[in-house]
């Protein structure tokens, strides 16, 4: 089976074919960072992770662009409010988010522009689509003319028209038409700003993505991604001064990940409805985190709860539970042992295949917890030594293609590794008894202790918190 990729522009899942065969070039939109990031915010890094990850397992070369906007109104106004300088503000948040997406184990972009260092670049592709017609400026700033791009709305499904009569545009009387947007503002007192033939002043928003893209990238994408509140305006306005200046499709393949939602609404700094970054990883690892992401498919909503974060931590001591050691049987025949053996590849098939699936994540977890149930039942029948090991193999293999790290225990777990082991069997002979005060008495002093235990038809299994 072949690569497909939903395209948010066609509207439909089409095979993947990049512009240069075996290398994708892949950019895709970083926070605007003027406070904590919230986990709404690694909810999409995790999602492009795992996206590059999976396209480097299948052998391509990605070169993966993230950038940061730190020149923008809510970094302005977040820092007058805080009596602080913006730049500064907008760097301490930045390494912030560096330093939890190395938590998060997601694999760093190679190259993470900011918008205040790419400023010749920005002014030079302003430059150009004033040349070309395609902006105007009106004392000191700078507008795009929505109506030279005759597909304007393309992405988004919006007419240009009915943006005009049904949409609240900016109103502002210099503007050609209410839909033009700025590529360049004017300096304001007070404002971080640079020179510019415009006079001094700063980029709009929509700009800096484009440039940077242009810049490191090129003239063409293969991809380009982030959250589906993005569409509009930001990528559709993308799309018209990219391609207005280039007379070139910007993007093969336009991906957008779904939002994620507390209490029926989608996260946000703007309105408080926030869980950061920095308070998950205080309380879970980012294993959970990842686990609770790839639960759900990428495009589609995803609510976060206690009990979603409690499921994603049972899920991570189950896949864990496969990687215990061997309990050797007299009981053990060939026959498991190449059960076992075939249900690895079987699993690395359907792995591939949900994966090949748009990035299908809940189908690809399904077949390595149909991989973790074949490796546990065979270790109990007595199944060790090659065969175990090389289907805890396929387990780490599949697993990191997902950003797991299911063998990094919290500190301290390998040293009292036994010592649980010996209470969680000593409590099960004690529940095989009917002795069930004494079963319970072993389970909340290992709860008080950070053992959770949870049962199952093939056993118990323990994580350390």
């Amino acid at each position: 089976m072949a690569l497909n990729v939903y395209n948010s522009l066609t509207r439909r899942a089409e095979p993947f074919e990049p512009l240069q065969a075996g290398r994708v070039r892949m950019y895709v939109c970083g926070p605007t960072v003027y406070a904590k990031a919230h986990i709404g915010h690694a909810m999409s890094s995790v999602v492009f992770d795992v996206v590059r990850r999976f396209l480097e397992y299948r052998g391509f070369q990605v070169q993966h662009v993230m950038n940061y906007t730190d020149v923008e109104d809510k970094i302005i106004q977040r820092a007058a409010e805080m009596g602080v300088d913006p730049v500064s503000l907008a760097a301490r948040h930045q390494r912030e988010y560096e330093q939890h997406l190395r938590d998060l184990n997601v694999e760093m972009p190679e190259i993470r522009p900011q918008a205040s260092q790419e400023m010749p670049t920005i002014i030079e592709m302003i430059q150009r689509l004033v040349a070309g017609g395609f902006a105007y400026a009106v004392e000191g700033d700078v507008y795009f003319r929505v109506r030279k791009d005759e597909d304007y709305g393309r992405l988004s499904g919006r007419r240009l028209e009915d943006m005009r009569v049904g949409t609240r545009l900016e109103v502002d009387e210099r503007k050609e038409d209410p839909a033009d947007f700025a590529l360049w503002k004017r300096a304001k007192a007070g404002e971080p700003s640079w020179p510019s033939p415009w006079g001094d002043g700063r980029p709009g928003w929509h700009i800096e993505c484009s440039a940077m893209n242009l810049r490191y990238l090129g003239e063409q994408i293969d991809i380009h991604g982030g959250g589906n509140d993005l569409i509009f305006p930001h990528h559709e306005n993308e799309i018209a001064q990219t391609e207005s200046l280039t007379g070139k499709p910007f993007a093969r393949y336009w991906m957008h990940n779904g939002m994620l939602q507390l209490k029926g609404e989608k996260m946000a700094k703007s309105v408080g409805n926030l869980v950061t970054i920095e308070d998950f990883l205080a309380t879970h690892s980012a294993d959970v985190f990842r686990l609770l992401v790839l639960n759900a498919h990428y495009r589609g909503p995803l609510t976060y709860t206690e009990d979603v974060v409690q499921q994603a931590q049972a899920a991570l001591s189950r896949l864990r539970s496969a990687l215990r050691p061997a309990r050797p049987s007299e009981h053990a025949g060939p026959e498991a042992a190449g059960d076992l053996g075939q249900e690895s590849e079987t699993a690395r098939r359907r792995f591939v295949e949900a994966m090949e699936d748009d990035f299908n994540t809940p189908e690809a977890l399904a077949a390595i917890f149909e991989l973790v149930r074949a490796t546990n039942l065979a270790r109990d029948s007595g199944v060790e030594g090659e065969t175990l090991g090389k289907a805890q193999a396929v387990l780490l293999e599949l697993s990191g293609v997902l950003g797991l790290r299911l063998d990094r225990h919290p500190e301290g777990e390998r040293d009292s590794a036994p010592y649980i082991d010996l209470l969680v069997e000593i409590r099960g002979d004690l529940r095989r008894a009917k002795q069930w005060a004494l079963a319970d008495r072993i389970r909340d002093r290992l709860a008080e202790q950070g053992v959770t235990l949870e049962d199952d038809p093939d056993g118990t299994h323990w994580e350390l918190r």
